[in-house]
Parts: C-alpha cells; structure tokens; sequence
C-alpha cells in the first residue's frame, strides 16, 4: 500500500481542513506549547472565561464527533461514504458517582442503538472506569477483600456490564472493553473473561483489549487463544499499543517496582507485529474460519501493512476477514483511508461529550502524541505533501 497517497489519503478534506489540521498538528509538535495550552484552558473553566466555541471549532473539530450521539451523525455520514465505520466513544473520564456510571451505561447503550440506524456500524466501546470507581478497580486488582458495601457496588458495575454485552448481542454488535492502567487492569481483564465465556458463544460480541508497550503481552495472548479454545468459547481481541506510558513509568519509579512498559519502542513494534501474526493465525482460514475477531488499532504504517499481508498469506480477501484496522479520528486518515480503498475494514474511534468533560481525554491525546516520536512530524509532512499538491493542480 502507497501510504504516500495523500490524494487518496486526503480526498475527504477541504482547503480549510487541512490548514486547521496543519495548525493544530504544528501546535502539537512542541511539548512547551502542549503544557502551556492545558494550563490555559483548565484556568478559563475555572474563571468561567467562554471559551468553549474556540474549542468546539479548533481541537474539537478535528478530533471529537461533537457533545451528543446526534451531534456525530454528520461525520458517520461522511465516513461511511468512504467505506470508514465509526466507533462512538462517549468519552468522558473521571468520574465517581453511580449516577455517572449509569449516564455512561445509557449512552453506551445508545450508540449501539445506532447500529439500527447505521447497519454498517459494527462496533462499539466501553472503558470499566467508566462503569466503576478507579479505586474499587485498584482494591479488586490488588486481591484485596471488599466489605459488603464495595461488594454491592461491584455487583451494580458488573450489572452494566452485562447490561451491555446483552444488548451488544441483541445488536450483533461488538463491544470493545478498553484496556487502561496496570494497577486496575487484572480486575478488568476478570470481568472481560467472564463476559466472553458468557456471550462470545456463537459469535464474537466482547473484545478484549490488550497493550503491546507491556511486557510480557505475547505469552498473556497465547493463554487467552488457548483458553478460549479449552473454554468452548471466542476469542475477541483489540490490540493496541497503549496509552499510559509515562504514567506507568512515573508510578514504578516512585513506588520501586520494575516497569511493566518495553524497555524501548522497538520491542513494543515487535511484539505488535508477533500478536497480529499470531492472532491472525488464531483466526483460521476462509474454508475453515474458528469464529475469532480482531481489531487492529494502530496508527503505524508498518503494523498495517504486517496486518494486511498476515490476512492475506490465509486465504482471506479485504472486507472478508473478521479484522478491522481502527484508528482515532482526527489522526492518520492517511492509513484508514488508504486501507479502506483497498477494500479492508476500517473503524475510526470517534468521540462525543460535553466540551468541558472530553478535555481529559484530550489532554492525554495531545501529551500521547508529543511523546510518540515522530508521530506529529509524520501528520505534518503528510498534509504539507497534500497542499502543495492541490496548489500545483491548481
């Protein structure tokens, strides 16, 4: 694949697109101007200064489907004109009141009601921090016993769950759990494996999500492929890089254990590239598919171009396979709209929410992509490639 394409990769995009796009990843390159903007917008919530329709028409625009379901309707519109599926993500973070996680619960149950509306919408998202408290996840996750009350407020998360994964079912929807922080993961990894040996019965509705910058991540796939296999059931998997790495890092240090994150970027591509092999292998062939699914989320040109030769070295033709290749809205459209005119399945991660409540989950984005060397040159060069190209027809 021509990942140099920026006609094709850019086709979507107006002359006032790709100049916001161009500003937007410009800022992004320097880690000083990242900082400085977070400060300065968490100080104008906090004065209540109105900046929220500078946000909306700025970073908003080109990373966030909008504040509501009905708000995204226009760019699943328009995505789906380019044979590119959305995934709604009500991304909002941080909260702790049960009435938050049953908000969260129906809007998650909302956009899986899209699929009725939107036929071509085949998955969709969930994080259980949204559903539960970070802290009982931490308790649960540490082995620790939970009094009766956490034992009652773990009980209502895993009713959302299963809330979820029925409705998912009902749907013939996928449903991504999202893998988040070490210390809060193995409760979430239990209560994902009991939702698959549920639900994932006849076909794949519960996705697990696994992090390749963690070590160790190759072995933990092989057990859950055989597990699945031993347990009568499918296996569903998202595998993703992961986005927490600082953090991880951060927390080993001043807590004195050895960091869970690759050593370097180059093991974590590498243990990329073995899971997708692997995992693809786990799939099968087209004469005699085992009913698992795959998500390959990845925003590396190499990892999906390894994904796409892996499908195609068993048997399978684009679009026939059950594998999407997924990235973030707002981010390499050249990988997801080059992919899907080659007839594979794409799904853009697509966010909504209140304005003031989504700047987390931006936040993090922004520092991700200061972080990920490369990455923000790599945009920048692409829509540059793409302007001067439109400027010489011209």
């Amino acid at each position: 694949m021509d990942f140099n394409n920026t006609e094709l990769a850019f086709r979507s995009k107006s002359a006032a697109d790709l100049r916001r796009s161009y500003l937007l990843f410009s800022a992004l390159n320097h880690q000083w101007l990242v900082k400085l903007g977070e400060l300065l917008v968490r100080l104008s919530f906090f004065l209540r200064l109105p900046i929220k329709g500078i946000i909306k028409k700025t970073v908003y625009k080109q990373f966030v489907g909008g504040e509501t379901i009905a708000d995204c309707t226009p760019t699943v519109r328009h995505l789906l004109q380019y044979r590119i599926e959305s995934i709604l993500d009500y991304s909002v973070e941080g909260k702790i009141r049960e009435t938050d996680f049953d908000r969260t619960t129906e809007l998650t149950l909302q956009t899986m009601a899209a699929h009725s509306k939107y036929p071509h919408l085949h998955l969709a998202a969930f994080k259980c921090t949204g559903l539960a408290r970070l802290e009982l996840l931490e308790k649960m996750s540490r082995g620790d016993l939970l009094n009766s009350s956490e034992s009652d407020e773990w009980d209502r998360a895993v009713a959302r769950m299963q809330r979820l994964a029925k409705y998912a079912k009902k749907e013939g929807c996928g449903l991504m759990i999202d893998a988040e922080e070490t210390w809060i993961q193995p409760a979430i990894d239990q209560a994902v494996n009991q939702l698959m040996r549920e639900f994932n019965t006849e076909s794949c509705v519960i996705f697990t999500t696994v992090q390749l910058y963690r070590t160790g991540r190759i072995e933990v796939l092989q057990k859950e492929l055989n597990d699945a296999k031993a347990g009568g059931y499918l296996l569903g998997v998202k595998i993703v890089r992961g986005a927490y790495m600082e953090k991880e890092r951060e927390r080993a240090l001043k807590e004195g254990y050895p960091s869970p994150i690759q050593p370097d970027k180059q093991a974590t591509d590498r243990d990329f590239d073995r899971a997708i092999h692997l995992l693809t292998e786990g799939l099968g062939t087209p004469q005699t598919p085992t009913g698992n699914a795959l998500v390959i989320g990845t925003h590396n040109e190499l990892s999906t171009q390894a994904g796409v030769d892996a499908l195609e070295a068993h048997g399978w033709t684009p679009g026939h396979a059950p594998v999407w290749f997924s990235q973030l809205y707002g981010m390499s459209d050249h990988i997801s709209y080059i992919v899907a005119s080659h007839g594979h399945r794409v799904a853009k991660y697509l966010p909504f929410g209140p304005v003031q409540e989504v700047m987390p989950y931006l936040f993090r984005r922004a520092e991700e992509n200061t972080s990920v060397a490369g990455q923000t040159g790599r945009e920048l060069r692409l829509i540059q490639q793409e302007r001067q190209r439109r400027k010489k027809a011209h």
